[in-house]
């Protein structure tokens, strides 16, 4: 039998997503929305989870799976809204008036302060007019220093995140980007810049291509934002996405402390824009070949699709404004990357920063949205429905396959499906988690997928951030399945010829179906095109001395490449013979940390903002899930829990890998008078390389919101 209690919790819970659906319809700002989806999101997770204890809807839950690396999983998620949660446990208070089990999960009593180190970095400053700046030059500006890499699409959300905040707050508050490599690659100072021009970033960049001030602020994942103070101590550091709200209200709090105290200096910030520079396309995404004999290019810096000449040259026309924004008539886009051609000769076009799909008429010139909202899909929000009701997250690259259109979802490591004839779209493989796991499509893992071409009964996948080429097929029950050509997961890559199974790719952007079966790829952070013969199980390099290539297009006998760093297509005849090319093999570049062997302390820290607080009337407002590569790694530990806190213990015999960590966490404003206070969620995903070693660390610390005093920089 329910008793009062119960039914009365059930009752709020109800209030309280009213109120958020009724707080995201009235939604003016990016943030604001991004908000209401996400709290939203946490609401209904958190209902669930109600139900399950008190109600027992559901009994217990499957367990996680343990590891990112391919293999198969002992559950299956039912697809990417059906994550299973734990049941919440209502925790016991302690005498301080915090949670136990919760860390630092409580807001801070006061703002703790660590004395800022400096800002270093060999590849030098972009962005400032060849001036070298030191932390001394923004003493009595808010600095916020945003510690990000150009593979990762997180950090591109982060950067879209923090423009409204960077242009309200442009008299006070300095925006540096602090880019720290991941891939070799990203390493190169060209490419730092190129980047930087690319996605629009307005504010100055530090080059730190050996990750010295990554060190010295303890930073442990990308993106990671860190916050100093006018008088130049650490206040505040938010891993991942969706910390808007909270810079926001700290920004304005500082503002007001450190206006009155006479140590805030107001003024112009020392960004110096580029030169522009004349060229007909500006860091291309992707080309289609239309029925006329033309081709289509979504110019991507330049917020526009170029029709070309048959020459792969000559412009014809521009679709689209050249002003970033998300409208039909007149058109304008929002860094658009993918093209593919539909049955009716339409092109439908992945307009990624808007979040949607797109269709150009080459007939009639006219654009119109199909799919998305122009809002980012967040964890709990629908992953199905009517398309222009339904948000997306960074689609990447389009292709038609099995009657519909397949999208790589780069923003949630996710294909969906787009349907013309029902105008539905839907999650069709990947379950937001970040890996590459093979299997059943619902169960498999992807890590940013960002090319697609459909070959027979295969669809091929460009999976980014695992440097890998993967592929869909239909078996003969109509199910669909995921199955990895090459690569070995999210830290191994290189450039390496010969058999599939030790062939290396390093972050490729594009895949194209050959007249032979073969497949080609764009081997974009290699600047080369590679291709492998899935006959003959090979790999062999095509072409090198592309600049960052990000797709292909058949042009009769030929190929057009879309030399996305040298801002034109590159017209190439396949050749007969492969070259030969010396075999090179990298991991992440990222230092393992040393920890102690047996017991180690998993401490994630998270403090609520200012003005929030935990809400834990019905249970819990944190999750945490524990895994390792390889999953010997842990003898005791993994899995999920609600405790941000965990001690777990390393196996005997494993000496390294690498541990992943996933948290959640939710405040919500701290409003007596507001019975359905707004609530923030945040969520972060650690791949910490580690090596056990005698004299190593007994706890490891991640900073998920807040300060953690213990983990000086």
């Amino acid at each position: 039998m329910v008793s009062r209690r119960h039914c009365e919790a059930c009752q709020w819970w109800d209030g309280v997503i009213a109120k958020a659906v009724e707080r995201l319809h009235l939604a003016e700002s990016g943030w604001e929305r991004a908000r209401a989806v996400r709290e939203l999101a946490f609401y209904k997770v958190s209902r669930e989870g109600h139900v399950q204890q008190a109600h027992g809807a559901r009994g217990a839950h499957p367990p996680y799976p343990r590891s990112p690396d391919r293999a198969s999983l002992p559950w299956r998620p039912g697809g990417p809204s059906a994550h299973p949660v734990p049941a919440p446990v209502i925790p016991r208070s302690r005498a301080d008036g915090t949670l136990e089990g919760m860390n630092a999960a409580s807001p801070a009593p006061r703002r703790a302060r660590v004395r800022a180190p400096e800002l270093v970095g060999k590849g030098g400053w972009i962005n400032t007019g060849g001036k070298d700046l030191k932390l001394a030059d923004f003493r009595g500006r808010i600095l916020i220093l945003d510690f990000w890499t150009f593979c990762c699409v997180n950090c591109l959300h982060v950067l879209d995140e923090l423009r409204e905040l960077e242009e309200k707050h442009r008299d006070t508050t300095v925006i540096i980007g602090v880019h720290s490599p991941k891939f070799v690659h990203e390493a190169e100072h060209q490419a730092v810049v190129d980047a930087v021009e690319r996605y629009g970033v307005h504010h100055p960049v530090l080059d730190d291509p050996e990750l010295a001030t990554w060190k010295q602020y303890a930073v442990r994942a990308w993106p990671t934002l860190v916050v100093i103070d006018p008088e130049g101590y650490v206040v505040a550091q938010h891993a991942g996405e969706g910390h808007a709200h909270a810079l926001e209200t700290l920004v304005g709090e500082l503002e007001e402390e450190h206006g009155a105290k006479g140590t805030l200096r107001r003024g112009d910030g020392p960004y110096v824009a580029p030169e522009p520079v004349a060229t007909d396309l500006r860091f291309p995404g992707k080309a289609v070949a239309l029925p006329g004999g033309t081709f289509l290019v979504s110019d991507t810096t330049r917020h526009q699709l170029v029709e070309l000449a048959e020459d792969g040259e000559t412009v014809v026309r521009r679709i689209g404004t050249g002003e970033r924004g998300f409208g039909d008539s007149p058109a304008r886009f929002s860094e658009p990357q993918g093209l593919a051609l539909l049955p009716d000769g339409r092109v439908i076009v992945a307009d990624t920063v808007n979040h949607a799909l797109r269709v150009y008429d080459p007939e009639t010139h006219e654009v119109s949205t199909v799919a998305g909202t122009g809002r980012q899909w967040w964890q709990g929000s629908p992953a199905a429905g009517p398309a222009r009701e339904v948000d997306l997250s960074s689609p990447w690259d389009v292709a038609w396959f099995a009657d519909r259109v397949w999208i790589a979802m780069a923003g949630v490591h996710q294909l969906w499906t787009y349907d013309p004839a029902t105008g539905t779209v839907a999650a069709a493989a990947g379950t937001t988690n970040e890996g590459l796991v093979d299997g059943p499509a619902a169960e498999a893992w992807f890590a940013q997928p960002s090319g697609l071409a459909a070959a027979g009964d295969r669809l091929w996948v460009a999976d980014s951030e695992t440097s890998a080429l993967r592929y869909v097929e239909r078996d003969d029950r109509g199910e669909f399945t995921v199955r990895t050509a090459v690569g070995a997961g999210l830290f191994d890559f290189g450039h390496r010829d010969g058999d599939a199974q030790q062939a290396l790719l390093q972050h490729p952007l594009g895949v194209t179906a050959l007249p032979d079966g073969s497949v080609a790829v764009a081997d974009t952070y290699n600047h080369a095109l590679r291709r492998y013969d899935p006959a003959t199980g090979q790999v062999t390099t095509v072409a090198t001395d592309l600049r960052e290539p990000s797709g292909a297009v058949l042009a009769g006998e030929d190929v057009l490449v879309v030399e996305s760093a040298r801002h034109r297509l590159t017209r190439l005849r396949l050749p007969e013979e492969a070259l030969r090319v010396e075999s090179v093999a990298h991991r992440t570049r990222r230092e393992a940390t040393e920890i102690a062997p047996g017991e180690l302390l998993l401490d994630v820290v998270f403090q609520a903002p200012a003005g929030q607080k935990l809400d834990t009337r019905y249970g819990p407002s944190t999750r945490l899930l524990v895994s390792s590569t390889p999953p010997e790694l842990l003898a005791e530990g993994s899995g999920a829990g609600t405790d941000l806190s965990r001690r777990v213990v390393l196996a005997d015999g494993v000496t390294e890998g690498v541990l992943h960590i996933s948290a959640m966490a939710a405040s919500c404003d701290d409003d007596p008078a507001n019975e359905y206070p707004a609530c923030h969620v945040h969520q972060q995903d650690w791949g910490v390389p580690v090596r056990v070693a005698a004299g190593g660390a007994g706890r490891l610390p991640l900073v998920l919101a807040g300060f953690d005093p213990d983990a000086r920089p």
